[in-house]
């Protein structure tokens, strides 16, 4: 039975009920969990009961609904809520300060330690920062392709220029928006898709996927030949302008198609225009970066003092990353073969997921996910961090974490204590209502085991040293379990019946879908 039709039974057998009792959603007796999608069982799982909630006063004086706003209904409200002696102590110090302030729970704090019994012998240095820019993806990808560059060439400290692959990025974005609305040209402008495709079409998030992208096609250069510019850095009125010049290029080309029968040619050439006009504005505020196929030399000094010097290329530099020494120096692994697990419990686990209209390259690969349970994706983490490789996650850093002490932790703050509230939401339901998504991505570099289980994780964050513990983040395990919707992990750490999912053809999201969410 449809999941509209199974609540729509249960709302006329319980109809009675809510006139003389509480209020329970069963499950119908002609269905089973194993009949069940996910998403009807999610739903089946969430039980009304009022009474449970409800003083006696407020049984004895039930109300017939209403869909407006008593004024006196809430001076009634409030005159019960200021009788309440602790109300009155929770109105002074939460009307004054930061609530999260004031409810932070000090055992969290205390609990969340920088100590951990897995740990990667070379972290990697120093603690970056991206400042006031939404590149965390970029910086968290580079922080882990550094590791095997520091092996490979015996570094102390190394830093890789994320500012060009940012360059790059930003012109394949342009590039691969317009692309879109060529294609687009037929569906309504005020429709849902055109409108998502809009709102944000070069921003300065992206996912693994996008990354993997830009080094196959550009390579890497270090920091020290490509640095920060300004807009690198604060990087907001430069996504503003790109994003005021593509809205309006998207409308002349959306003008064009309509009107020309030879609508390609025509189409092209205005696009051409176009781009070009995108170059030069990033050109002038980014500064024109290294040609991926011309030679470039990098000088440093090796942890033990000695000048080097290398001549390469952004592409020969990043090939390395898969020659069999970085390999052998990096425990095995090949850092252009990982590839991310999700955890959306939404859709079946053992799928192959995407998003449809998400990517920046035009012709290269898509964002993928292979949809896994915790467990799954917890265990290859450990096992990644016992090979000594840091691991590049997404997640949703917002909920209960606090960036000065760097604590990511579901009990970190106690809203019930507050506010006589709990926050019921599972992960689930958060995915299904637009409450949480990816927004930040990072690195694991520790994580501490007991009895065979995790608890808690060390995380490298790229917000500097003035963030959490000198630049490091603690995860608790329960918030992981949370808040962590991606893991990119190296193939040789999951099953082969989790390698077999790649070869899927992938259940399409749509492009406003929560895991379509950029860090």
């Amino acid at each position: 039975m449809p999941l509209g039709a199974s609540l729509l039974q249960t709302s006329i057998e319980r109809l009675h009920e809510f006139a003389t009792g509480p209020i329970i959603i069963e499950i119908p007796a002609m269905e089973t969990e194993e009949t069940k999608s996910p998403l009807e069982r999610d739903y089946v799982y969430i039980k009304d009961r009022p009474s449970d909630r409800m003083s006696q006063h407020e049984r004895k004086e039930l109300r017939p609904y209403s869909p407006t706003v008593s004024i006196s209904t809430t001076e009634q409200w409030e005159k019960e809520l200021m009788e309440d002696s602790k109300n009155r102590l929770a109105l002074s110090a939460l009307s004054s300060n930061d609530p999260k302030a004031i409810l932070t729970q000090r055992s969290s704090t205390i609990a969340n330690t920088q100590n951990f019994n897995v740990k990667l012998d070379l972290e990697g240095a120093p603690i970056t920062n991206q400042r006031a820019s939404g590149r965390c993806w970029l910086f968290a990808a580079t922080n882990v392709f550094r590791v095997a560059i520091m092996k490979r060439y015996n570094l102390k400290e190394f830093e890789l220029s994320q500012a060009y692959l940012f360059y790059w990025d930003k012109l394949e974005k342009a590039n691969y928006f317009l692309e879109q609305i060529v294609n687009t040209a037929d569906e309504d402008l005020e429709g849902r898709l055109i409108q998502r495709l809009l709102e944000g079409p070069v921003g300065d998030g992206g996912q693994w996927d996008m990354v993997a992208n830009l080094v196959e096609k550009y390579g890497l250069v270090p920091h020290a030949l490509y640095p920060d510019s300004f807009n690198a850095s604060s990087s907001g009125a430069m996504s503003s302008l790109l994003t005021t010049k593509l809205r309006e290029y998207a409308l002349e080309l959306r003008q064009l198609a309509s009107r020309s029968s030879k609508a390609k040619q025509s189409l092209g050439a205005a696009k051409e225009k176009m781009m070009r006009e995108i170059h030069l504005i990033l050109t002038l505020l980014l500064g024109p970066p290294p040609n991926p196929d011309k030679d470039i030399t990098w000088e440093y000094y090796d942890k033990d003092e000695k000048f080097q010097s290398l001549t390469t290329t952004p592409l020969k530099f990043a090939g390395e990353l898969s020659s069999e020494s970085s390999i052998k120096a990096n425990s095995g692994t090949n850092v252009h073969e990982l590839f991310s697990l999700a955890n959306d419990p939404r859709n079946k686990y053992g799928q192959l997921l995407s998003v449809s209209r998400l990517g920046n390259v035009v012709g290269m690969r898509p964002v993928r996910y292979v949809n896994v349970e915790m467990m799954t994706m917890k265990a290859a983490c450990i096992a990644m961090l016992r090979s000594n490789i840091p691991v590049f996650f997404g997640c949703d850093v917002g909920k209960f974490s606090d960036g000065n002490s760097g604590v990511m932790d579901t009990d970190l703050v106690d809203y019930e204590l507050g506010f006589n509230t709990r926050l019921g939401l599972s992960k689930a339901h958060r995915l299904m209502t637009h409450e949480s998504a990816m927004t930040h991505a990072m690195v694991l570099t520790a994580v501490h085991v007991v009895d065979g289980k995790s608890v808690r994780w060390r995380v490298q964050n790229s917000w500097g040293e003035t963030a959490g513990s000198k630049g490091w983040f603690v995860m608790s395990d329960r918030w992981m379990d949370e808040f962590v919707y991606q893991a990119v992990v190296d193939p040789r750490f999951v099953g082969k019946d989790v390698q077999d999912v790649l070869k899927q053809k992938p259940k399409m999201l749509p492009l406003w879908d929560p895991m379509g969410a950029l860090a």
